[in-house]
């Protein structure tokens, strides 16, 4: 008989721990307790010790800090009908817990799952240049409405980036084509820009020419001895008669 009352004990002693185990939680600063009492709910409870009635409370455990999700990829059809495949990045995280427990049955899995439609049907009306030109505005656009979505559950979306942007390899080989062209364009500008400076430079510098003729001769000389300084071989130029009646008259004006 003893034995037996000792065995008796000795497993109500360990039931009284575990239930006791089973009460007392600790919290830390970024976790929140919600606690439901007999299916009905209690509030949230934390940080530090929380102290729970065994059998009749139950609680949830919700973690407060930013979540980082990777969306996976999505198979969108841009708004000018080219297929990409698009995956981002989106930043979350827990404003009310209550809410988080109470309304959605799998808060992280539901902000996926909104995150995916979101993607497609935002970017689906956009075309592919805005969608590689305008990232930030983009992203702001998808961050709104997926907040605006998951507000309900106490779920706050802070952050939506678009990581990558898949095209298929015609439209690679399409784009960097009009890279090509665009350049060739600019170059053509900036060169036709020159000539028409230089034209113009050319233009001013034959009315000088022709308002002071002396200053064709001076030009000749110079040209003479840039020659003369290039080549080491021997050139011999004719001496204008004009060149030296211009020099010729300077001298009988004195």
């Amino acid at each position: 008989m003893m034995p037996f009352v000792g065995s008796l004990l000795f497993v109500v002693i360990l039931i009284g721990i575990a239930l006791l185990a089973n009460a007392i939680r600790v919290v830390r600063e970024y976790e929140r307790l919600v606690v439901f009492r007999l299916g009905r709910l209690v509030g949230e409870r934390g940080p530090g010790l929380v102290v729970l009635i065994p059998v009749i409370d139950r609680a949830v455990k919700v973690g407060l800090r930013t979540v980082t999700m990777d969306v996976p990829p999505q198979d969108i059809i841009t708004k000018d009908n080219v297929t990409v495949k698009v995956n981002a990045v989106i930043y979350f995280r827990v404003i009310s817990s209550q809410e988080a427990v109470v309304q959605v049955e799998n808060y992280l899995y539901a902000t996926s799952q909104i995150a995916q439609t979101t993607l497609r049907s935002i970017l689906g009306t956009s075309e592919l240049d805005e969608l590689l030109s305008e990232r930030e505005k983009l992203n702001q656009a998808l961050q709104q409405v997926i907040d605006r979505q998951t507000e309900p559950w106490g779920v706050k979306v802070t952050t939506v980036e678009v990581k990558n942007v898949d095209l298929p390899q015609e439209m690679q080989r399409a784009i960097a084509r009009q890279a090509e062209a665009e350049r060739e364009r600019r170059a053509k500008v900036i060169n036709a820009e020159g000539e028409y400076q230089a034209a113009a430079r050319l233009t001013e510098a034959a009315a000088v020419i022709a308002r002071e003729p002396a200053a064709l001769q001076l030009r000749y000389l110079q040209t003479l001895a840039e020659i003369a300084t290039e080549n080491n071989s021997t050139t011999v130029f004719p001496v204008p008669i004009d060149l030296l009646k211009a020099f010729m008259t300077g001298m009988e004006k004195r």
